[in-house]
């Protein structure tokens, strides 16, 4: 290849780190441009490298490998590394560009980059495939506990106990914090059937509400409701989820 393939490795243990760097010397046509021990620098190094592939450690604190591509404005080839046999089934089955189940050899190392050299020269990208593995991730989740909001380089990290609603915007969602209002590119329909259900509950189509932080519900006209929460925002309820909703709060 003419130019260098321009590599970062996201992986949060040093040994693991110096592994994989001791296998990629082997590749002169790769320049490592940027090693990460967590996704936050990761996200980071992702976007002020634009590099062509990431080695990435699913299983990370504070952020996932998974959690951390879904916060990627455009995403590399990618190898993941992995302990863990059922994220390395999923990654594969999903199309990713190849898996490396730890502890792995040069050989079985160097297989995975003749991948890499076989879909770029193919003009065959990953990119796509690896989307679509993160959505899938993501609805095999059964609760969140947490939601990340990428707001230029910055990431912050909303439990879901910090939420006091959810308001649709279009293909994105404004999430309303005691803390303040995040947008963030997510579906109504996804967090209504990820968050907790018996704290968080779809009461419009536009709306999803924190039921422990409903003051009171108010009756305005013949069969219309409204919620006044208790930072003081209200909130209209579809006329068919009044019934659910008061089944929820025990009224």
């Amino acid at each position: 290849m003419n130019t260098k393939l321009r590599a970062i490795i996201i992986e949060d243990e040093q040994p693991a780190r110096e592994l994989l760097k001791a296998y990629l010397n082997e590749f002169k046509d790769i320049e490592l441009v940027a090693e990460c021990e967590d996704g936050f620098t990761g996200v980071k190094a992702v976007a002020e490298y634009r590099p062509d592939l990431i080695l990435l450690d699913i299983q990370m604190p504070k952020l996932s490998g998974f959690e951390m591509l879904e916060l990627l404005d455009e995403v590399p080839e990618i190898i993941f590394t992995t302990a863990f046999d059922e994220f390395a089934l999923k990654a594969f089955e999903m199309n990713a560009v190849d898996y490396l189940m730890k502890p792995f050899s040069q050989e079985r190392f160097s297989k995975a980059i003749e991948k890499v050299y076989q879909r770029l020269s193919n003009r065959q990208p990953a990119r796509d495939n690896v989307k679509k593995m993160v959505e899938q991730v993501k609805d095999a989740k059964e609760t969140l506990s947490r939601l990340f909001v990428k707001t230029g380089n910055h990431i912050d990290v909303i439990p879901v106990e910090e939420i006091i609603r959810i308001e649709a915007q279009d293909d994105y969602v404004d999430i309303f914090t005691s803390k303040g209002k995040y947008l963030k590119k997510e579906t109504m329909s996804y967090l209504e059937n990820h968050l907790p259900a018996d704290t968080f509950m779809r009461v419009h189509r536009s709306q999803i509400v924190n039921l422990n932080r409903i003051e009171k519900i108010e009756k305005y006209g013949k069969e219309s409701y409204l919620l006044i929460l208790d930072e003081g925002s209200k909130v209209k309820v579809s006329k068919n989820r009044i019934k659910e909703l008061k089944g929820q709060l025990g009224i």
